[in-house]
C-alpha cells in the first residue's frame, strides 16, 4: 500500500463538495447575468460550465469515486513536471515582476467582471487540481498555512476592488462626472447604522473562527528542545518575508535596519505627500507613482517573499516547487563572493590586503578600508550620488515641488527599498554575498 497516496476517498469527497460549491457560485453569477440581459449565448455558456461542475461534484462525492476510477480528473503529471522545472527563485521573482507589471498594465482589462470572475474560477480549479498531489497537500493543507492560502484570495479580491473603482473614477474624472464616492456620498449615523453593522460582522466573525477552531486542528507540535530543531525552521508567516530577506542580508540589514525604514517610512508619507488628489476616492491616474510603489513593495516584495518562504522554501531553506517531495538531503552548491574578493582576487590577481598580526589599530583599520573601499565607494555613490542626479532627471518634478529634505527622505526610501531586489538579482546573477563584508567589526551589506 502506497503510505503516500496522492488519492484518497476523503481527499476525493472534499473536492467533490468543492466543486459543487463552485457550481453553485456560477448559478448565482448565470442569474445575475440574466438579470442584466446578457447573450443568449454567454448564458448557455456558463449554463454548460455549471452543469459540468455538478456533474464532477457528483461523481466526487458518490461511492463509485474510488482512487482507482478517479485518475481521470487529476492534474496531469507532464504539468507537475513543468512547472517544478520551473521551482527557482530567479524565476519565481520575474514571474512575480512580470504578473505586477501585467496587473498595472492590463487593469482595464482584467478588472472587469466577467474577466475577473473567470480569473476566480481558474484559481479554484487550479487549487482543486493540485490537491490531488499529496505533497502539494501536504504544504497547503499544514494548519499553520491554510491561512495564507485564504490571505491569498482575501488580498487578490481587495486588490481587485481598488482597480475597479480606480479604473471607473478614472474614466468619471476624465468625461466631467462625479467620482463613486461622490454620487454615493449619503450621510448614515453612527449609531445605530454603523455600530449595528459592526455588531453582525463581529457575530459572524466569531463564528467563523469558532467554526474554524472546531473543523482545522490547532497547529501544536512537540515541546521545544534545542537538541532536535525542526527543519526547516520558520518564523510566523507575517516574519516569512524577513526570513526570505536574511538569504541576502546579515542580521543587522535584514532584521533591524530594513524594518525600520519601513516603518519610519510609513509614518513619514504624510509629511512627504504633496499630491493632494485622490483623497477620499479611488484613483489610479492621479497617483500613479505612489500606488505603484507602494503595490511593488506590498506584492512582489513583501507578499511574493511570504508566498517564497511559505509554500516553496523546504529542509535546509532550499527551494523546492509545489509538487516536489520535500527530500531532507538536497543539495544546492553555493559559492558566494564578496566583492572585495571580485576586486582583488578575481580582477587584479592579488590576495585580499590585511595588517599584520602585531600592527596597530589604525594599521588594522585601513587595511580594512583598502580591502573594502570598492564596496564602500559603491554605497556611498549609491544613498549620496543617486538622489542628486534622479532630482535632475526622472524626479525633477517631485524636487521642485518638495524641497531638498521631503525630497531627500523620499529618494533615501525609495532607494533602500529598490536595496532588496537589486542585491538578489546580484547574487542570482553573480554569487555575489556581500557588498562590504567586514566581519572584524560585524558589518556587512
Amino acid at each position: 500500500m502506497n503510505p503516500h497516496p496522492d488519492l484518497t476517498a476523503q481527499v476525493i469527497r472534499g473536492l467533490g463538495w468543492l466543486y459543487l460549491l463552485l457550481c453553485a457560485m456560477n448559478i448565482v453569477w448565470t442569474f445575475r447575468l440574466s438579470k442584466q440581459k446578457a447573450s443568449v449565448s454567454s448564458l448557455a455558456g456558463w449554463a454548460f460550465y455549471c452543469t459540468g461542475l455538478a456533474l464532477v461534484g457528483l461523481v466526487h462525492i458518490t461511492k463509485f469515486a474510488d482512487p482507482q476510477s478517479s485518475w481521470w480528473f487529476v492534474m496531469p503529471q507532464a504539468i507537475k513536471t513543468q512547472i517544478d522545472g520551473l521551482a527557482n527563485p530567479v524565476i519565481f521573482f520575474a514571474i512575480s515582476t512580470l504578473l505586477f507589471i501585467a496587473m498595472i498594465v492590463l487593469r482595464e482589462w482584467w478588472t472587469k467582471p466577467t474577466v475577473s470572475w473567470i480569473l476566480l474560477n481558474a484559481s479554484i480549479l487550479f487549487l482543486a487540481l493540485s490537491m490531488t498531489d499529496y505533497d502539494f497537500r501536504q504544504i497547503v493543507g499544514k494548519p499553520d498555512n491554510v491561512p495564507i492560502v485564504a490571505m491569498l484570495f482575501i488580498v487578490a479580491f481587495f486588490t481587485w476592488l481598488y482597480f475597479s473603482r480606480s479604473v471607473e473614477n478614472d474614466r468619471r474624472i476624465a468625461a466631467g462626472l462625479p467620482t463613486l464616492e461622490k454620487e454615493a456620498d449619503e450621510k448614515v449615523l453612527v449609531w445605530p447604522d454603523l455600530v449595528y453593522s459592526e455588531m453582525i460582522c463581529m457575530i459572524a466573525l466569531t463564528a467563523i473562527l469558532v467554526i474554524w477552531g472546531v473543523v482545522l486542528p490547532a497547529p501544536l507540535e512537540e515541546p521545544a528542545s534545542s537538541v532536535k530543531t525542526p527543519n526547516p525552521s520558520k518564523a510566523p508567516w507575517y516574519f516569512l518575508g524577513l526570513q526570505e530577506m536574511l538569504v541576502y542580508y546579515d542580521p543587522w540589514m535584514a532584521g533591524v535596519v530594513l524594518p525600520s525604514v519601513i516603518l519610519v517610512g510609513l509614518m513619514a508619507l504624510p509629511y512627504i505627500d504633496f499630491n493632494k488628489e485622490g483623497n477620499g476616492y479611488y484613483t489610479f491616474n492621479q497617483r500613479k507613482f505612489s500606488v505603484i510603489t507602494f503595490l511593488f513593495g506590498f506584492i512582489p516584495l513583501w507578499i511574493g517573499l511570504i508566498i517564497l518562504g511559505t509554500f516553496l522554501r523546504g529542509p535546509n531553506w532550499n527551494f523546492f516547487g509545489i509538487y516536489e517531495y520535500w527530500d531532507v538531503h538536497k543539495l544546492e552548491v553555493l559559492n558566494n563572493v564578496n566583492l572585495s574578493e571580485y576586486y582583488w582576487i578575481r580582477s587584479l590577481n592579488q590576495p585580499l590586503p590585511t595588517a599584520a598580526a602585531d600592527a596597530s589599530g589604525l594599521e588594522k583599520v585601513l587595511a580594512i578600508l583598502k580591502r573594502e573601499w570598492v564596496g564602500l565607494a559603491a554605497t556611498a555613490a549609491y544613498l549620496l550620488v543617486l538622489p542628486p542626479l534622479m532630482a535632475a532627471t526622472i524626479f525633477q518634478k517631485f524636487f521642485v515641488k518638495m524641497g531638498f529634505v521631503r525630497y531627500m527622505v523620499l529618494a533615501n526610501l525609495v532607494l533602500f527599498m529598490a536595496a532588496l531586489p537589486i542585491k538578489m538579482v546580484l547574487r542570482w546573477a553573480f554569487n555575489l554575498k556581500y557588498i562590504v563584508a567586514i566581519p572584524e567589526w560585524f558589518f556587512n551589506i
